[in-house]
């Protein structure tokens, strides 16, 4: 009767069946693992429960059996009443009589569909993750090609080189955090310009959108080419300087951002080709398939980025968009 009782309360499908392959017994977790009742399973072969191609487990587990062995727990698929497979790993015990003659065997079935699960879900996520810093080898040795032609010293070089990589860094661990779905503009906007202003000298304003990774990595450098500028020759050059960022969604499909400078000295048109400039007004716009404008005024620098928001949006969102889109018909 304790024996019985283990068996009863087992989280795990524990069956019994003859040497035959004749299911003799059925607690209540193979219930809810396999959908038949206790009364629908027994009597029945338990090839019911192997599907067509793993037929030939059986064959093994039963020579195995015959030799009085335990078969080592093995990870395989099993078949609900419903058709549908599952994940287990089964370990098979012979049963004996009093006389030490065996009579029959034992299947404990445990249901590790979550443990696939989370498997799958960790191999994905490193091919994401050998996709992204690939990508951002890519993103760092293009900068250093630029860069090189755009600096006369090494240790110029060095500088440009350093404070371009942490920028990326600081990008980086905003996907990190959001598990590689993407990042707020207003994340970014924060992460990329905290070394350099204080949140009242700060003003944003814009919509709730989640950036996909490449937006991420290329407004990211944006913002901080732009914040270094304004830092050295912009609005935070100057105590009254103030930066503000607005970001909104054109119709459904073009996505607007303005970054715009007031308080700070009065801005010239430059024709030096330098490396900000070259991201501001090519590198950045072109990687998010879009195209941008800089405006050199009395009252400071202003930057537009237009671009299809398809281009900058993450994944992510978009398929929640469209599933909400879709429940809602």
């Amino acid at each position: 009767m304790r024996l019985a009782a283990i068996v009863e309360s087992s989280m795990d499908a524990i069956v019994s069946k003859d040497m035959n392959g004749t299911i003799t017994s059925w607690n209540d977790a193979a219930v809810n693992l396999f959908g038949y009742t206790a009364a629908e399973a027994i009597g029945r072969p338990v090839t019911m429960l192997i599907p067509h191609d793993r037929l030939d487990e059986e064959t093994t587990i039963m020579n195995c059996i015959r030799a009085g062995q335990r078969m080592p727990t093995f990870e395989t698929v099993r078949l609900r009443k419903n058709g549908i497979p599952v994940p287990v790993s089964l370990t098979v015990s012979p049963i004996r009589d009093g006389d030490g003659s065996i009579i029959g065997a034992s299947k404990i079935v445990r249901d590790i569909s979550s443990h696939k699960e989370s498997e799958q879900r960790i191999k994905l996520l490193m091919r994401e993750v050998n996709h992204r810093v690939k990508n951002q080898y890519a993103v760092i040795l293009s900068m250093i090609r630029q860069i090189g032609k755009l600096t006369s010293t090494p240790d110029r070089f060095l500088d440009h080189v350093r404070d371009r990589i942490t920028a990326l860094s600081d990008s980086h661990d905003l996907l990190v955090e959001g598990g590689w779905r993407g990042a707020a503009v207003r994340e970014l906007v924060e992460a990329q310009l905290k070394p350099f202003v204080a949140s009242p000298r700060l003003s944003m304003t814009g919509p709730a959108i989640l950036l996909g990774a490449n937006a991420v990595q290329y407004l990211g450098i944006a913002f901080h080419e732009l914040a270094t500028n304004s830092a050295k020759y912009g609005a935070l050059s100057r105590r009254e300087g103030h930066i503000e960022v607005r970001w909104e969604v054109e119709g459904a499909n073009t996505f607007r951002l303005v970054w715009r400078e007031t308080g700070g000295p009065a801005m010239k048109h430059c024709d030096r080709q330098g490396f900000g400039m070259l991201v501001l007004k090519h590198v950045a716009p072109q990687a998010m398939g879009g195209s941008s404008q800089l405006e050199f005024s009395k009252s400071g620098l202003a930057w537009t980025l237009t671009t299809p928001l398809r281009s900058v949006q993450s994944a992510a969102e978009e398929n929640s968009i469209g599933f909400a889109a879709a429940a809602s018909h």
